[in-house]
């Protein structure tokens, strides 16, 4: 009787999954895996800088640094979600992940990953108050305000995404383990389910275009009410410094939403997308914004290139 438990409990959850990586590319993990360690070392060097700096000076403590802060936070963690695991795949052969393991992951990875779009909404926030009504910036955005608004952030993303958990938990997989992917995500686990998956999808759905592309839309409405206020300065020096800072904020911006949009549809839709493709563009969404937005919202801030220049010097 006790076997006989076991074994239905092993069909309907099994104990481990099976990442294959890359599918028809297993004979290049071992050099696929040196671009993405070399991104994740970049990625843990320049938000481990960030992170650094705007802790230790206090001349930073402002509130366009602190989401910054929050920011670099947020792409450590996301990164990290996927990619030692992802190594160890492509270098160590080590496909097996545990069933709980494997949830754990697919929550931390869309978790933050709501956690972050809602960051960079509040930067973009940040940036409209800044230009559109800089007399009130400190009073708006204080200590307290910026406190209230991560702790928003973090808790959108946990409850919008635990959801995801029970809808998995509630799936028979009938024996189903291997997962043609580099890491566990929501319709990744839940296609290798043996009944219907329907609630899953229009959760998923529901998620990806009221709460990702809501955040897109208010983000985009930012940047154009700030571009507008840039216009009409009478300074073309600070036009062209403020049309340079918001060109690559967006640049990363769309790094960050356009792979992310792409593997959810693809998941749904694009059933004549090849799987390399696709795995492809659901790690790229993990691991370029985390390597980007040191460099963007980072070194491209005076303040903070200045402390990285003194920094060299000092140890130089």
């Amino acid at each position: 009787m006790l076997s006989a438990s076991v074994s239905n409990d092993t069909t309907f959850h099994p104990s481990t999954f099976i990442l294959l990586g890359i599918p028809g590319m297993q004979e290049q993990h071992i050099w696929i895996a040196i671009p993405f360690c070399s991104m994740y070392i970049f990625a843990l060097v320049g938000n481990g800088t960030i992170l650094y700096i705007i802790t230790t000076d206090r001349a930073l403590h402002e509130p366009m640094y602190l989401f910054l802060c929050l920011l670099s936070i947020t792409d450590l963690v996301l990164c990290s979600t996927t990619l030692p695991k992802m190594l160890a795949i492509f270098w160590l052969r080590s496909h097996i992940i545990s069933y709980h393991g494997c949830l754990t992951q697919m929550f931390f990875v869309h978790a933050v990953f709501a956690t972050e779009s809602a960051v960079l909404l509040a930067m973009a926030f940040d940036r409209y108050v800044a230009i559109c009504r800089p007399l009130h910036y400190t009073s708006i955005l204080n200590a307290t305000m910026i406190g209230k608004i991560g702790l928003a952030c973090v808790i959108r993303g946990l409850l919008f995404v635990f959801p995801f958990v029970i809808l998995i938990k509630r799936l028979p997989f009938c024996g189903h383990h291997v997962i043609p992917h580099t890491y566990c995500e929501h319709m990744g686990i839940a296609k290798l389910a043996c009944a219907s998956i329907y609630p899953n999808t229009i959760y998923g759905l529901t998620v990806a275009l009221s709460i990702t592309g809501m955040d897109v839309v208010l983000i985009v409405t930012s940047y154009i009410v700030i571009l507008q206020a840039v216009l009409r300065l009478p300074s073309k020096d600070v036009q062209f410094r403020a049309f340079s800072t918001c060109g690559a904020h967006i640049c990363v911006i769309l790094v960050f939403y356009i792979p992310a949009f792409f593997s959810f549809f693809t998941h749904r839709f694009g059933h004549q997308i090849l799987p390399q493709v696709h795995i492809l563009f659901a790690n790229l969404y993990l691991l370029v914004p985390p390597v980007l937005n040191p460099l963007v919202y980072g070194i491209n801030t005076k303040q903070i290139r200045l402390r990285i220049c003194d920094i060299f010097i000092w140890r130089g």
